[in-house]
């Protein structure tokens, strides 16, 4: 982990999940996201030491674990808050509900792990305990209620609402929530006039307009794929199968539900464009092109 300053009062750690600062004075400072675990948040905890810092609260952009995993430890040995909004303060109090959402049903033990199901984490809402010099922006598509934050140094943190080109070449499909949102996000993020942007899992940058398109580029693609895949007609898991022919990659259970729910949320896009329509035969649902 390495502390990188970007304004007077705007910092954030550099590391697989970014983790914003903001000192609120000179003795106090709130987190933006918490690492994936606990190991994660001790880190945390020790640079805030080395500086003299004290948490006084952790923002958290969206309730995946791999955003909330530190925020339990960090509670318990601060007693700071920790705030989230709407249906990701749920999911972060409650974090079985992640694992269930993407299996559809009481998640098989294979997916309550780490990576999908944080510890519960005692939670207000972040639209109330804002403070001072903080900004938050609604960035809906890759989760629920997802969020981001802009600083009084006019710096924006941005969750996980743009991956990274890195990203896009190696797994292709990035989980999603709901894409029609995601894509209003994008138009939303070029409205932006920041002086730095922090992505959460990617190098901050001074300029998102290319990272920009190339997430809408990738979403028409993905869109364009699965399309074709419904020349003749297919249940889901066939359709998933192509996808995962079509982009080399390898299935387990943690992707089977990640990209399975991704998989869906396109479909449910596709059909409110009316690019697809879907029949029940044999007691099978099948997906196909609207001729």
């Amino acid at each position: 982990m390495e502390l990188i300053q970007l304004g007077e009062k705007t910092y954030y750690i550099k590391n697989n999940t970014n983790i914003g600062i903001y000192k609120i004075d000179e003795k106090n400072v709130y987190l933006i996201d918490a690492g994936n675990d606990k190991d994660a948040g001790k880190k945390i905890l020790k640079i805030l030491e080395e500086q003299g810092w004290t948490c006084k609260g952790v923002i958290l952009t969206h309730s995946h674990a791999d955003h909330i995993g530190g925020a339990k430890v960090i509670q318990d040995r601060t007693g700071c808050v920790v705030l989230a909004h709407k249906i990701e303060k749920c999911f972060t109090e409650y974090p079985i509900l992640e694992p269930s959402f993407l299996y559809g049903a009481y998640p098989l033990k294979d997916l309550q792990n780490k990576f999908l199901m944080a510890k519960e984490t005692k939670v207000l809402e972040v639209e109330e305990h804002l403070p001072d010099g903080l900004e938050m922006l609604t960035l809906k598509g890759h989760s629920f209620d997802m969020i981001g934050i802009k600083t009084s140094d006019n710096i924006y943190f941005l969750g996980d609402s743009l991956f990274s080109e890195e990203t896009m070449q190696k797994y292709h499909i990035s989980f999603l929530y709901n894409v029609k949102e995601f894509l209003n996000s994008l138009d939303h993020l070029s409205t932006l006039e920041g002086r730095f942007y922090i992505p959460s899992h990617t190098e901050g940058t001074s300029n998102i307009k290319d990272l920009i398109t190339l997430n809408r580029n990738k979403v028409q693609e993905i869109c364009q794929s699965i399309y074709n895949i419904c020349q003749e007609e297919k249940t889901w898991e066939e359709i998933l199968t192509e996808l995962f022919k079509h982009y080399h990659l390898i299935m387990n259970i943690t992707q089977y539900v990640l990209i399975g729910s991704t998989l869906k949320a396109y479909l449910t896009y596709l059909y409110e464009k009316e690019k697809l329509i879907f029949t029940i035969k044999d007691n099978k649902l099948l997906w196909h092109q609207k001729k």
